[in-house]
Parts: C-alpha cells; sequence; structure tokens
C-alpha cells in the first residue's frame, strides 16, 4: 500500500481543478504535505475543503506563465518557507486545437510557456539539491498521448507535450546520480475543463471501452511513481489512454 508521512512534501501545480486538484486531495489522503499552486484561490480553498488532512495542505497563488525564468529561484522560496521537498508533480497545462493556417508565434508560445518553459524550469528549480530530499526524491510531469499520437488541429500543443516528454528524459538520466526520480505520464481523454468538450462530441467514445478517464486514474499513477514502490522507475513515458492507440 503507498502512504506517505506529513514531512514528505509535495508540490502540485495546477492544484485547483482536474487532475492536479485529483493529485493533490489523493497525495493528502495518503499522509502527505501539499503545497498546491494555481492561479485561483477560491478554487484552491475549494480543493483544501475536500481533502481528508486540510491542516496538511497549504495554498500558493502563482501563475506560472510569469517570469518563467525564475521559477527556479520560486521552489526555493517555497523550500524556505515549507521546508525540503520529496517530490513534485506538475500538472498545470494549456490545451489548444487550432488550424495550421491561423497559428501565430504569440499563441504558440503561450502553449509552450504553460507546457513547456515552465515545467522544465520548475524541474530544474526541484533538482536543485537545496530543495528536494535527496536519494528518493521524485518528480512527475503531465504530457499528453498528443506527444506521439496527435490530432488535427494540435500543432502547438503536440508539439509542446512532445518537447516535455523528450526533455524530462534527458533531465531525468541527468539527475539520476542524485538519486532523483522524474517521469512522465501521457494520458488521453480525461473528465476535466479540458477533455469534456472534445469527448462531448461523441468523436472519440468507439475509442474508449472503459469510457473516459477520471482524474483519480491519473492521480493513482501520479502517487505511485512519487513514492518508494517505484524507485527502479525514472526517465519514462507512460501512455495511459485505455488502449485508445
Amino acid at each position: 500500500m503507498i502512504s506517505f508521512t506529513s514531512e514528505q512534501r509535495f508540490i502540485v501545480t495546477g492544484a485547483s481543478s482536474g487532475i492536479g486538484e485529483g493529485v493533490a486531495t489523493l497525495l493528502n489522503e495518503l499522509g502527505a504535505t501539499v503545497v498546491a499552486v494555481a492561479r485561483n484561490m477560491e478554487r484552491l480553498e475549494a480543493m483544501k475543503a475536500k481533502c481528508a488532512h486540510p491542516d496538511k495542505v497549504f495554498l500558493e497563488i502563482k501563475d506560472l506563465s510569469e517570469d518563467i525564468e525564475n521559477l527556479p529561484a520560486y521552489v526555493k522560496l517555497l523550500k524556505d518557507k515549507y521546508g525540503k521537498f520529496q517530490g513534485l508533480a506538475y500538472c498545470a497545462g494549456l490545451g489548444e486545437v487550432k488550424p495550421l493556417q491561423i497559428i501565430d508565434y504569440a499563441g504558440m508560445k503561450t502553449i509552450f510557456d504553460v507546457n513547456y518553459f515552465a515545467p522544465v524550469m520548475m524541474a530544474k528549480g526541484f533538482a536543485d539539491r537545496r530543495v528536494n530530499n535527496g536519494k528518493g526524491s521524485s518528480a512527475v510531469f503531465l504530457s499528453s498521448i498528443a506527444a506521439v499520437c496527435s490530432d488535427r488541429g494540435h500543432t502547438s500543443y503536440a508539439g509542446s507535450k512532445a518537447a516535455l516528454s523528450a526533455s524530462i528524459k534527458s533531465i531525468a538520466r541527468e539527475v539520476a546520480p542524485a538519486g532523483l526520480r522524474m517521469n512522465c505520464l501521457q494520458p488521453s481523454l480525461i473528465s476535466t475543463p479540458m477533455g469534456l468538450p472534445s469527448w462531448e462530441t461523441g468523436e472519440f467514445k468507439d475509442k474508449y471501452p472503459f469510457g473516459i478517464g477520471e482524474p483519480a486514474d491519473i492521480a493513482n499513477f501520479t502517487a505511485f511513481l512519487l513514492s518508494d514502490k517505484a524507485k527502479w522507475i525514472t526517465a519514462q513515458n507512460y501512455i495511459v489512454d485505455c488502449g485508445s492507440i
């Protein structure tokens, strides 16, 4: 059985809704202390109210698309405030469906800022030996099935997720000598504000024999990868898609 202690602290980004909320509430239920990061305090407080141990949940308002260059310093500030971290779950993300003929650089950069540049800089901050607990510390990054099997209109989104999956694999090998583990999950349609609109069109329902995924399906995998049960697993990209590809 997976369990954590209150001395094991985890940063969870995108914690106010969807998969991020699912990861934050599950880690807390399993005994961990969670530092939940998102842009909306009202939704963060609603997430905290659902937690099994709300006294072990701390809320931080942060727009990860702003001041990306200084995100490693931001992670260090969180460590100074709460103590060293056992893990990081990067669940923030932006989706987009836009035909090639109308994409532009500014829009592409907005997608890459949140889906690629911010998680890589958060990884840099977490890998700082002053920030993590050393051997056994772990990070999980939410990529997407679009990284390996993209659909029409996913030029920017698929590109950002593929870049994340490739970079985290490289980073994982770089930080392995320090005992740190880093992995990506590549989910397909999940019942979140981002995924539901696509599901409701009915276009994809034949591909999912067990129905649309739930945030808990990804949260459970994330908790496993963050735990010592996965101590021999790093530099991986796991597809979680109900067999849709």
